[in-house]
């Protein structure tokens, strides 16, 4: 629990035990379910928590609330990890009001269907009010960032933007604080796998949000943003824009025996000394995906080097692809190298997967290894290095 202004408390939870988030993402350093409580003449709670901290959750709100009974509850998003408690505070406080929007609403009723308290929902929508008695929170929807039920909530006196899954991140909760680039890490990581393929949707609630008075972003995960907010709002500019942060290169790479590696090593190598301070190497079978997504969208360019297996693309890097392309990731420069000891076609395959996206452009030469690398690849992979920094 801390302060955010005078009359908002953090009461979120904290999550430090838990070791994939979405059953899919490894987390490193835990990550928190945000919860906030605004108080006016009248209460309003915004969101709840996953059930693995509702008690810790509950607690809290008693802390804070001491003689006083919530008057609302704002959910601005039906997941699981941010709804699953609704139930346990509703039956401690049955004469709330739930301040949801018309497809949350819905959704109510497919996530509990023991709710009891449908005679309690308040249905919001673009530019619906609640007046708390000393501020007012004004609600925009928010769909497809990232589900269509999602609404983000302005307070007016202090300008606090409650912004749903937006500007969230893989880690713990901190109270208010200038956001950095050891922020953005774990913040990119979330948005590019989460919410990266709905760019537009992000796009049309930057729009909505552009005019108002903002000095405060409380999102549903991780640190609660203040200062310089012009870096998390020109980061999702650009993120949901699809369009890289630097000039750089991702050497993504899936090998079975250790030949491909060797490839990828030494064109980011060669990447380097051609004057490429930005470059990155990354195992696509040690590492998990999601740090490969996050790459991919920061950087301008990527090369991807990978074996055949069975007259196809090595499962690792078939994922990546799948990944990428489902997040609508566009407009990079790539190079590709393949490797195959009587039939390579990881190349070939790996084009055809990148031409059903969005303005990838393929430079030229790819490069074919027959199993072991040879100093005639070396001089290949040293024209591919070229080649792809001169786009």
């Amino acid at each position: 629990m801390f302060a955010i202004s005078d009359h908002i408390t953090y009461v979120g939870a904290q999550d430090d035990d838990i070791d994939l988030f979405e059953g899919q993402y490894p987390l490193t350093q835990g990550i928190s379910y945000n919860s906030y409580i605004v108080k006016g003449d009248k209460i309003a709670v915004v969101d709840s928590v996953d059930i693995r901290r509702c008690q810790d959750w509950l607690s809290s709100l008693r802390v804070v609330l001491a003689d006083r009974k919530p008057d609302y509850i704002i959910v601005q998003h039906m997941e699981p990890d941010h709804s699953a408690s609704l139930e346990a505070f509703m039956d401690i406080y049955p004469d709330t009001t739930v301040v949801i929007s018309a497809i949350g609403a819905k959704m109510l009723g497919e996530f509990f269907p023991s709710f009891r308290y449908h005679d309690r929902v308040m249905k919001v929508s673009e530019g619906s009010t609640l007046d708390l008695g000393g501020t007012v929170l004004t609600f925009y929807a928010a769909p497809m960032v990232h589900w269509p039920e999602v609404i983000v909530t302005h307070e007016s006196r202090d300008g606090v933007l409650f912004s749903a899954d937006a500007f969230g991140s893989f880690a713990m909760t901190s109270s208010p604080g200038a956001t950095s680039e050891a922020w953005a890490v774990e913040a990119r990581r979330y948005y590019t796998n989460i919410v990266g393929r709905y760019g537009v949707s992000v796009q049309k609630v930057l729009g909505k949000i552009k005019g108002l008075d903002i000095n405060i972003i409380a999102p549903l995960h991780g640190p609660v943003l203040s200062g310089n907010l012009a870096y998390p709002l020109g980061l999702y500019d650009k993120w949901s824009r699809y369009e890289p942060e630097e000039d750089g290169v991702l050497v993504a790479y899936a090998s079975i025996y250790g030949h491909t590696a060797t490839a990828a090593r030494y064109l980011a190598s060669t990447l380097e000394s051609l004057g490429c301070e930005n470059v990155v190497l990354l195992d696509l079978c040690r590492h998990d995906v999601s740090y490969a997504v996050s790459e991919a969208f920061r950087l301008s360019r990527m090369a991807l080097c990978a074996a055949t297996v069975d007259a196809t693309v090595f499962a690792p890097m078939a994922v990546f692809l799948d990944h990428i392309a489902h997040r609508n990731l566009r407009g990079r420069t790539v190079g590709l190298v393949e490797n195959g000891s009587w039939a390579p076609v990881a190349a070939r395959k790996m084009a055809d997967k990148l031409v059903t996206m969005t303005d990838m452009k393929v430079v030229e030469p790819a490069v074919t290894l027959h199993s072991a690398m040879t100093d005639a690849d070396t001089a290949t992979l040293r024209t591919l290095a070229a080649a792809l920094l001169a786009e």
